[in-house]
């Protein structure tokens, strides 16, 4: 089983250089990994050219933003299954990507959905982010898994689509909407912890994010004609709260 993993990155000469070891260290051997860079300029590229080893593809030229990116590593994928590293990101361990392929082996799955931890620049973990509970129902209330925990089989996106690029900070939730709920794609919880996140990402900065991520939401929902509560999805951060006050 082939892997394709899609890095995408622009002026991350602070954090990618993590990212590309985190990929060169794990202990699954059939990885494709694709590196999509906007163009960086930076000493980026200059990093990226250092592991053309563990690099299978790589480009370099400007882009219309990260889903546009992510876009085209996906057009270049030819593995069975695709995973988003991020460039600020790693992946949790050295054997996750053994045990997603062990994982999508023993499952006649479309997607895996699993866990992640959220650290801070002193690599501290602030937050663990578990999927356990998340079932599809709850994108109606403004809820998905976290998106770099996610596996899917390389084939959904040319059944159902790619990330729609008229969104700033929701094509994720737009696409997961299409495929889990819209689809009905088949799915399972995984348990596998995949990917330590560096907190401050692009739709968790604040509270002009959050009244953005919101609206992107709705349309979200709206796009792919599933009803929901716009009263649920702007009290989201409430649930959160009570959620982990309950437990």
């Amino acid at each position: 089983m082939k892997i394709s993993i899609i890095t995408v990155c622009y002026n991350s000469a602070a954090t990618i250089e993590k990212t590309l070891q985190s990929v060169a260290a794990q202990t699954y051997s059939n990885i494709e990994y694709i590196v999509v860079d906007g163009n960086s300029k930076d000493s980026t590229v200059a990093i990226i050219k250092q592991y053309n080893t563990s690099i299978t593809k790589w480009i370099s030229e400007p882009d219309k933003g990260l889903y546009d990116a992510m876009n085209k590593g996906i057009a270049l994928a030819t593995g069975d299954i695709v995973g988003i590293l991020n460039s600020d990101d790693t992946f949790y361990n050295d054997n996750v990507l053994q045990d997603i392929a062990n994982f999508h082996s023993q499952n006649t799955i479309d997607a895996s959905v699993g866990n992640i931890i959220q650290h801070n620049q002193k690599g501290k973990v602030v937050r663990k982010y578990s999927a356990a509970n998340w079932q599809p129902e709850k994108l109606k209330i403004g809820f998905m898994p976290a998106h770099p925990a996610i596996f899917f089989k390389r084939e959904l996106f040319k059944q159902y689509g790619m990330y729609h690029l008229d969104f700033t900070i929701g094509a994720d939730y737009e696409l997961i909407t299409r495929f889990f709920l819209k689809n009905n794609i088949s799915w399972k919880y995984s348990g596998i912890t995949t990917t330590a996140m560096l907190v401050g990402g692009l739709s968790s900065s604040g509270y002009k994010s959050y009244q953005l991520i919101s609206k992107e939401i709705a349309k979200a929902l709206d796009r792919n004609d599933i009803k929901y509560s716009a009263i649920k999805i702007k009290l989201r951060g409430f649930w959160k709260v009570l959620g982990l006050f309950k437990k």
